[in-house]
């Protein structure tokens, strides 16, 4: 009876606020899930991988490098990791920032002297995810702080998932150190979308919008 069950839907009702709250935090899209992703044989590797890393962060593959194009998935694909590690555990520290957001972070911590406010968000995280990482390439100072926060991240066991727009041995000005670090984890291209996959992503879409088309 409802009685019964209201205990239940209240668990439930904390739940969603539960995983709602983490992925406000983690600056993670609300679409951006795997529900939402067009899978086709351009993408269907990347799509397991990601799948995998989600079902076993820190454990399968340490650091998950998704590569390609612009508008092919990999934000996207990304944060789907995000998104389905904190279904499963909400108290995960899940971070998603783009390479250029992380300069601007440890160059402000530079300036106003807060490195060790900045150490303490990034290190701890269970979950980095990292979109556009060529950014970082010729600037010494933040390849210097990230070499260090993947080190501590891996070291715990976390997951690491980056973006790029081309493989780390075509990243301009990247660090053999950092170079080797991201060789060293799986690495994924992403393929232009053909015809019946952007045909797919369209209804997806107007679906979500509740178009008719």
């Amino acid at each position: 009876d409802s009685a019964s069950l209201g205990p239940l839907f209240s668990q439930i009702e904390d739940e969603v606020k539960g995983y709602n709250r983490a992925v406000g935090e983690a600056k993670l899209r609300p679409d951006f899930t795997f529900e939402h992703f067009a899978v086709s044989s351009t993408n269907e590797m990347a799509y397991a991988a990601a799948q995998a890393v989600s079902r076993s962060p820190g454990k399968m593959y340490h650091l998950l490098f998704l590569y390609g194009g612009v508008g092919v998935g990999k934000t996207h694909l990304m944060q789907a990791v995000g998104h389905r590690i904190l279904e499963k555990n909400p108290e995960a520290k899940v971070i998603y920032c783009s390479g250029e957001q992380f300069t601007n972070e440890i160059i402000e911590a530079i300036q106003y002297h807060t490195t060790a406010e900045f150490r303490k968000k990034y290190r701890p995280t269970d979950v980095l995810l990292i979109d556009d990482i060529q950014f970082i390439g010729g600037k010494d100072k933040v390849q210097e702080e990230f070499f260090h926060t993947f080190n501590a991240i891996h070291q715990e066991g976390g997951q690491i998932v980056m973006t790029s727009d081309k493989l780390p041995k075509e990243i301009t000005g990247l660090e053999d150190r950092l170079r080797s670090r991201f060789e060293g984890g799986l690495t994924i291209d992403i393929q232009k979308p053909s015809f019946e996959l952007r045909a797919a992503i369209v209804l997806i879409k107007s679906k979500a919008w509740g178009m008719d088309l």
